[in-house]
């Protein structure tokens, strides 16, 4: 789409607002979600339960970090993937399946009190327990993981309330999760606060452990891991958000290995809460600290003198006291693969994206109308997978599909255009990777790019992938346009990383990422959900028909090729009848001058009077690259003719309502909310 459009004359007409209100779903980003499912099958629990068809979601994933590692004859952290999966909305049901000999998958589908208060469930090995959407809780206890335990994984939990009044409580030792002397298990976005003793415990040589996406709050310890001479223990702590914690955040005492990474601490002023001190090498330990951030925190990074800690790449905000460093510790990269995020987005990364996700394993079916597994293809460049491209990968989907197809892919970059065709559905293309930036589809056309058979590209032929088949998902991947507007100042700046052409796309996890015209959005009501994502760009960036909602995200504006602080970040089309583009709970800024960008502008494409282009950015927060009047015409259409609005931004960029920025009321806001925006879909991984 060009900077301008040819000028037509538009009717004047009242403006109706639409709003939008936020729909709490949190972001996991830097995960690959997997697709298959496990039945219930057989037993009473398949008569008196049913099976969380969204599960297998979270069960098909593994451990990143130490976690994936091959030892003690444990080859990674798979959990109860190869067993029954079962629904538990009893305590007595609960601790049945998490102490059975037999591998499980437990989802949790209720808050759960358990009886006495601070009991802690004795949990078995080759177990996952997982949370129902946000209905997965645990009231009053925890679990604990004894000697030889191993293969557990823990995810999309809130454990909480076994507080007994005391705040450095001596005399009760009730924690989430407690670890005694197991090896290879995985925590993974839960919601841990409000406990007699600590959140996680660590104890007694256990190994192997990853931490990841995680909250951590609201206790006097957060986070202790050691208790032993020993120097044996490898644990892997990324992505978590701790805050209003006093000490512990963590102590790693005598780790032989202690890789912390992108992890958010933080201490709000003028509470009841102080931090003692943040992250603490102790002992023994040998720690790599990266590319974090810390706000408020009193001494953020201590060790003693016969420890070591590595640290690179964090940034400290409002910190005072204690931030030490020093000594050799060791290559994390000599033992896994990971992608570090910038320290500066953590925050608005982890507020977003830790802790339970709403979106998954939010429906449940019973079990005779659960679907089958989905069909998995491989791919991978170096030739291990079935394909080494991805669009051969799609080009081997039966036409027709009627069942998902996962399309797992290999970390790497592949330099390919992709096209998911209309008569190809249910078609999942998933990054394997640890990260959404290991694995990465990129091309670099633009509008007016000669074609090999010697035409040009237009604006949505650039894209470097086309989603044209209903109920397609994009998962833990990385999607670029790499043209170089710079280099070709002779060709129309126009280059689409994404573009959309189907009615129920899920973004989940992924970057789009490209200068002009990253994220194309067609289709005159054809829904398109992204969550826990980034979308990077310049100019009108984000644009087209469809009815689009971008969630609990972020969005990074880009300088222009020259250099210069320039842009608009949407710019739809809608139809009259249509819902358009909506931003909720997202965070727009980037590294670029201030009052330099707008929210958008009101494409008419092709000079069409009869559009009614609408966008409304609510509950986000706006950097101070955003103008203070954030709409702007286009080609020769006024925009307080169409659909324009803000509800509720935070940030130097936001503003109070004015003839120029008009806020929905409440009550407007109310009544048009995410759900609304689609239509009696519910987004779930599959």
């Amino acid at each position: 789409m060009s900077d301008t459009r040819s000028k037509a004359r538009h009717r004047k007409r009242s403006t109706v607002l639409g709003a939008g209100a936020p729909l709490a779903v949190a972001a996991a980003l830097a995960l690959a979600y997997g697709g298959g499912l496990f039945g219930a099958g057989g037993g009473d629990q398949a008569r008196a339960a049913t099976v969380d068809a969204t599960a297998a979601a979270w069960t098909a994933d593994v451990a990143d970090g130490f976690a994936s590692v091959e030892s003690q004859g444990q080859k990674g952290t798979y959990g109860g993937r190869d067993g029954r999966t079962v629904t538990v909305k009893t305590a007595a049901d609960l601790e049945k399946y998490a102490t059975a000999s037999e591998p499980y998958v437990i989802v949790v589908a209720a808050a759960i009190a358990i009886d006495p208060v601070g009991k802690e469930i004795k949990v078995a090995s080759d177990k996952t327990i997982v949370g129902s959407g946000t209905s997965g809780q645990i009231v009053g206890g925890g679990f604990f993981l004894g000697t030889g335990v191993h293969n557990v994984i823990i995810r999309n939990l809130t454990i909480r309330d076994t507080y007994q009044g005391t705040w450095n409580d001596k005399d009760h030792d009730f924690d989430a999760i407690q670890m005694d002397g197991a090896h290879h298990v995985w925590i993974d976005h839960n919601d841990l606060r409000h406990m007699a003793d600590g959140l996680i415990d660590v104890r007694k040589d256990s190994t192997d452990v990853t931490v990841s996406w995680n909250k951590l709050s609201n206790d006097n310890k957060a986070f202790g891991i050691g208790w032993t001479d020993n120097v044996v223990t490898d644990i892997t702590i990324h992505h978590n958000w701790i805050r209003e914690t006093e000490q512990r955040n963590p102590s790693t005492d005598n780790c032989a290995h202690a890789h912390l990474y992108n992890n958010y601490l933080q201490d709000d002023p003028d509470t009841a809460i102080t931090s003692s001190y943040g992250n603490y090498s102790r002992g023994r330990t040998k720690m790599v600290l990266e590319n974090s951030y810390f706000q408020g925190m009193n001494n953020p990074v201590t060790k003693d003198a016969t420890a070591t800690i590595e640290q690179r790449g964090s940034v400290f905000s409002g910190t005072s006291g204690r931030n030490e460093s020093g000594g050799t510790a060791f290559d994390p990269k000599a033992f896994y693969a990971y992608t570090l995020d910038k320290a500066a987005d953590v925050p608005a990364l982890l507020k977003s994206g830790a802790g339970p996700r709403s979106s998954i394993g939010t429906a449940t079916a019973t079990t005779a109308s659960v679907k089958a597994a989905a069909t998995t293809l491989t791919v991978a460049k170096d030739g291990s997978g079935q394909y080494k491209t991805v669009q051969a990968a799609v080009d081997a989907v039966p036409t027709g599909n009627t069942a998902r197809v996962d399309i797992a892919i290999a970390p790497g970059t592949y330099r390919e255009t992709v096209t998911v065709p209309a008569n190809k559905p249910h078609i999942t293309l998933r990054g394997t990777g640890g990260s959404r930036k290991d694995t990465v589809i990129v091309e670099g056309h633009a509008a007016g790019s000669t074609k090999p058979d010697g035409s040009t590209y237009g604006t949505s032929g650039s894209a470097t992938v086309h989603v044209l088949g209903a109920d397609t998902q994009l998962r833990n991947l990385s999607v670029t346009n790499d043209f170089d507007e710079g280099a070709n100042q002779s060709i129309a700046g126009q280059a689409v990383a994404l573009r959309t052409n189907a009615d129920k796309v899920f973004l989940d996890g992924v970057i789009v990422s490209g200068d002009q015209d990253t994220l194309l959005l067609d289709g005159s009501g054809k829904r398109v959900y992204m969550t826990n994502s980034y979308v990077v760009g310049n100019v009108d960036f984000i644009f087209g028909g469809a009815t689009a909602v971008i969630d609990t995200s972020v969005i990074t504006l880009k300088k222009r090729w020259n250099g210069t602080s320039a842009g608009y970040v949407v710019a739809p089309s809608t139809a009259a009848a249509d819902k358009g583009i909506l931003i909720n709970a997202t965070t727009i800024g980037g590294d670029v001058s201030n009052g330099t960008y707008y929210l958008g502008r009101n494409w008419h494409a092709g000079g069409n009077a009869a559009l009614d282009p609408q966008a409304t950015v609510r509950n986000s927060t706006l950097s101070a690259a955003i103008r203070a009047t954030p709409w702007t015409d286009m080609g020769g259409f006024s925009w307080k003719d169409d659909r324009f609005a803000e509800y509720r931004n935070t940030g130097a960029g936001a503003g109070s309502a004015s003839a120029d920025r008009p806020q929905l009321t409440d009550a407007q806001a109310a009544g048009e909310e995410v759900a609304d925006w689609l239509g009696g879909w519910t987004p779930t991984a599959g």
